[in-house]
């Protein structure tokens, strides 16, 4: 899940300031010994932020560094969401490493893809197979009881770890804090990704996860582990996603699962998109046209992506393709070029590349992206009058 970057500020408050410094320190450090110094001071400042829901200052801090200094931005990126979704909890006089985890699916469907709660058989069924092919023996778990959409998702690092610690409570039976239950609209889609999410509580120092138990063990590895979980969870997450196709990617810590099921929805997105609009409008894939557009304020934040009939720039759909780091675009490996290759495997076309950066503009009334036409225009998708516009529910 890509973190949207805050807007540059003119001038730092003290805690961003000091969260800038101690970050900069610790890029420059020369040993070991004064790394760890400097993760102690830098640690115990962004966990009292956080606590006290502070995130706009660590949001500054992290801009700052962004434009000028990104081995700095980095540790700090990590910093943060480390102590966002890991911490020690204590239970009669004994310590435990507790650690926020997610178990990505990745689903696509002509139809709208489901969330919400979670059947109790359901739900013990995938914990006991978390615990028989992911997690190290001795492990305590506690599983939220729902299928969640990355809308659904924490937004910020103090928002994250205050469900890291009601779940992290719940898993070692502890008073949980309290937490306010938000509503929040789902986007539609069409290739999207649902969440299991949970909290993996051991004894401090022990293995989290099956490989961490057997080092180079055959059977316990990465990938043997998620080929279990794919073989025994599939037909689990085929009851919760009726009428999806889906791919069940490696349960795994909260922010590196995350970010590999965003990378992974992107070409599903515009697969996904080709498929509906031959279904909905019977446009074959050689009858549309995709404009490509690098979008954002200062830098190129995502790409997006406006479909329109050849013969047309009137834009009819449009898909998003977001970036989550400097690799994801590159002189050697332009993600402009690898969205084209993606769409004429899918049978595009006729491609329009667009040059320049154009503003990722939403729309005031209805808060829809906007997409670009064949003259470099950002507009309103609008689908034919009398084409079943919106993915339904499947019967």
């Amino acid at each position: 899940m890509a973190r949207s970057r805050s807007k540059p500020s003119s001038r730092l408050n003290r805690d961003a300031e000091k969260l800038t410094a101690l970050s900069l320190s610790l890029d420059g450090s020369g040993s070991r010994v004064e790394d760890r110094y400097w993760e102690k001071e830098l640690g115990a400042l962004l966990e009292k932020l956080m606590q006290s829901n502070q995130d706009a200052s660590i949001d500054a801090a992290l801009e700052e560094l962004y434009q000028n200094n990104a081995g700095a931005y980095e540790i700090l990126v990590e910093q943060a969401e480390t102590l966002s979704e890991s911490m020690i909890l204590q239970k009669d006089g004994d310590a435990y490493d507790v650690l926020l985890i997610v178990a990505p699916v990745v689903a696509w469907t002509r139809f709208s893809i489901p969330y919400g709660p979670i059947r109790a058989e359901s739900l013990a069924a995938l914990k006991a197979h978390l615990h028989g092919h992911i997690l190290a023996h001795g492990t305590l778990l506690a599983l939220a009881p729902e299928l969640y959409s990355v809308d659904q998702m924490p937004r910020s690092f103090a928002a994250t770890r205050l469900w890291l610690a009601r779940l992290g409570a719940q898993a070692l039976d502890l008073p949980p804090p309290k937490q306010q239950p938000g509503q929040t609209e789902i986007a539609n889609l069409l290739a999207d990704t649902r969440y299991l999410v949970g909290a993996v509580a051991v004894p401090q120092g022990a293995p989290l996860f099956r490989w961490q138990e057997h080092p180079g063990k055959p059977e316990d590895t990465r990938e043997s582990c998620l080929a279990q979980w794919v073989a025994q969870a599939s037909p689990l997450f085929g009851e919760l996603l009726p009428g999806c196709g889906f791919e069940c990617l490696l349960p795994d810590a909260y922010y590196v699962s995350n970010r590999e099921a965003d990378r992974r929805v992107r070409p599903l997105s515009l697969r996904a998109s080709v498929a509906w609009l031959e279904a909905a409008l019977s446009l074959a894939p050689e009858q549309l046209r995709a404009v490509i557009a690098a979008c954002g304020e200062t830098d190129v934040e995502e790409y997006r992506i406006g479909f329109t009939q050849r013969q047309s720039n009137d834009v009819i759909y449009g898909c998003a393709w977001p970036l989550f780091g400097r690799e994801d675009d590159t002189p050697e490996q332009p993600a402009m070029e690898l969205i084209a290759d993606q769409l004429r495997e899918l049978g595009v076309t006729d491609l329009r590349k667009l040059s320049g950066l154009l503003p990722p503009d939403f729309c005031d009334d209805c808060g829809a992206p906007y997409f670009p036409n064949p003259l470099g225009e950002m507009v309103h998708a609008e689908p034919p009058e009398d084409a079943d516009a919106s993915p339904t529910h499947f019967h």
